[in-house]
C-alpha cells in the first residue's frame, strides 16, 4: 500500500498564528513576537519562552495582569515588569527539565546527548536521576515543581489533541522487536494512523513503542516498516543498554525522516522504561496515576488492548470504570486482542462482560483473536453495532 496525503495526521499540521480573541497562553517566541507586536500582552501568559533579547520590548509593552512563567529575561525587563502588574515565576536554577514548559517533550529532547555520551548523559536519564533523589526527601519544592511539571504536560497534551481523534494502544513492555507480537502491533499502529486517528500510547518500549512506530511509518511506503522492523530486531530489548536499544530507533529514524505523528506518555515513575524514539510527541510526567488517567481519558475514539500483565489489567479497568459510571459521557470501544490471553491466561474479558451487561457499554466492547481484526472491530464500535463477543 501506498501512502497518500490524507494519511498525515492532524498533528502534523503547524500551529496558527494567535489571533485576537484567542487563548492567551504565549508558549513560542514567534507567539510573543506577535502577541506584542500588536500591543496584546496584557493579560497574556507566557510560558518558558526565553526573553533574554527582548529586552526593548518589555520594557515599553503593557503587561497589567501578565504572568511569566519560567522566562528567562534581562534583570532590568523583569524589575520593569513587575513593577508594571506582572506577575513573574523566574526560572528555577539546577533542574534537569523545565517544570513550566509550555510545549510536550521530542524524541530529541529527551535523548539529547544520546550520541555522544549515551543514555545516561541524556535530559531524560538526569530528570530521573533527580526524582529518585528527591521524591522522598519530603521538600515541598520538590513536590511543588513536579506537580507544576505534570500541570503543565497536561495543558500542552490538551491543546495538541483538541481536535484529534485519539485511539489508545495499551500493551506490555516486555514485548521484544524481532517477535511477531511486535510487528503486528506496529501494523496494528500503520493501519489506525492511516485510518486517520492519532494513535496515543504509553510511551515506553515494547508494545507501546510498536504502535508508535506503526504511526510514525504510516507516511512511508510499506516496505519501510518491513527494513524498520529487521533493524530494530538486533536491539530486542532495552536492556541491558538502554543506550544502544535507543540508538537502534535513532537509526531508523535517520533513515526514514519525517515520519507520522503519534503520541507517547511515558513516566518517570518507571525508570526502568525508557521512552520510545517513535512518538512524535512526548508527554512525559513525574505522577504515573495523573500520566495513566490522562492517557485513557484523551483516548475519545476507543482503546485497544493488546496482550500485557498487571499494567495492562489495571489500565483495562482504569478504563472500565468510567465507561461503566459514563462519567466521561458516552462510553467509548474497548477492544482486547488475544482470546486465550483474556479468556485464559488472564480472565479479563468475562469480568469485562459482566460489569458491561445491560448497561450503554455493552455494544461498545469487543474480543478479537488477532490483532490484525482490531481495526475493524473498532470501527464497528463506533459505527454502533455491537462488537461483543
Amino acid at each position: 500500500m501506498q501512502p497518500t496525503p490524507e494519511h498525515a495526521s492532524a498533528l502534523q499540521r503547524p500551529r496558527s498564528p494567535q489571533q485576537p480573541g484567542d487563548d492567551r497562553e504565549i508558549e513560542t517566541l514567534a507567539e510573543f513576537d506577535e502577541v506584542s507586536a500588536r500591543g496584546a500582552l496584557a493579560g497574556s501568559r507566557v510560558q518558558a519562552v526565553d526573553l533574554t533579547e527582548r529586552t526593548d520590548a518589555l520594557m515599553g509593552a503593557d503587561v497589567t495582569d501578565t504572568v511569566f512563567l519560567g522566562c528567562p529575561m534581562e534583570e532590568d525587563a523583569a524589575a520593569r515588569v513587575r513593577a508594571s502588574g506582572a506577575l513573574v515565576f523566574p526560572p528555577v536554577p539546577g533542574l534537569p527539565f523545565n517544570p513550566y514548559r509550555g510545549l510536550l517533550y521530542s524524541p530529541d529532547d529527551l535523548f539529547a546527548g544520546l550520541a555522544d555520551g549515551g543514555y545516561e548523559a541524556t535530559p531524560d536519564a538526569h530528570a530521573y536521576e533527580w526524582f529518585q533523589r528527591t521524591k522522598a526527601d519530603g521538600d515541598v519544592l520538590s513536590s511543588m515543581l513536579r506537580a507544576i511539571h505534570d500541570d503543565s504536560i497536561s495543558d500542552a497534551l490538551d491543546e495538541l489533541l483538541v481536535h484529534a481523534r485519539v485511539v489508545g494502544v495499551m500493551g506490555g513492555h516486555a514485548m521484544e522487536r524481532g517477535t511477531d507480537a511486535y510487528a503486528g502491533a506496529a501494523r496494528l499502529g500503520r493501519s489506525l494512523a492511516r485510518a486517520g486517528f492519532t494513535v496515543a500510547t504509553g510511551g515506553g518500549p515494547g508494545a507501546m513503542e510498536a504502535a508508535n512506530l506503526g504511526a510514525y511509518a504510516a507516511v512511508h511506503d510499506d516496505e519501510m516498516l518491513d527494513e524498520a522492523l529487521e533493524l530494530l530486531a538486533k536491539a530486542p530489548t532495552f536492556a541491558p543498554s538502554v543506550t544502544e536499544w535507543a540508538r537502534a530507533a535513532f537509526a531508523v529514524r535517520e533513515r526514514w525522516p519525517a515520519g507520522g505523528a503519534s503520541v507517547g506518555i511515558p513516566t518517570w515513575f518507571y525508570g526502568h522504561e525508557p521512552p520510545n524514539a517513535f512518538a512524535s510527541h512526548l508527554g512525559k510526567y513525574f505522577a504515573n496515576a495523573t500520566r495513566e488517567d490522562g492517557l485513557l481519558a484523551r483516548s475519545n475514539a476507543g482503546v485497544i488492548f493488546l496482550p500485557g500483565a498487571a499494567g495492562t489489567v489495571q489500565e483495562v479497568f482504569d478504563n472500565a470504570t468510567p465507561n461503566y459510571y459514563e462519567s466521561r459521557g458516552e462510553p467509548t470501544p474497548m477492544v482486547l486482542v488475544d482470546r486465550a490471553h483474556w479468556t485464559g491466561h488472564l480472565p479479563v474479558w468475562p469480568l469485562l462482560q459482566a460489569l458491561a451487561r445491560g448497561r450503554s457499554m455493552e455494544p461498545r466492547i469487543a474480543l478479537v483473536d488477532t490483532v490484525e481484526e482490531a481495526p475493524d472491530a473498532l470501527a464497528s464500535l463506533l459505527s454502533g453495532a455491537s462488537g461483543a463477543a
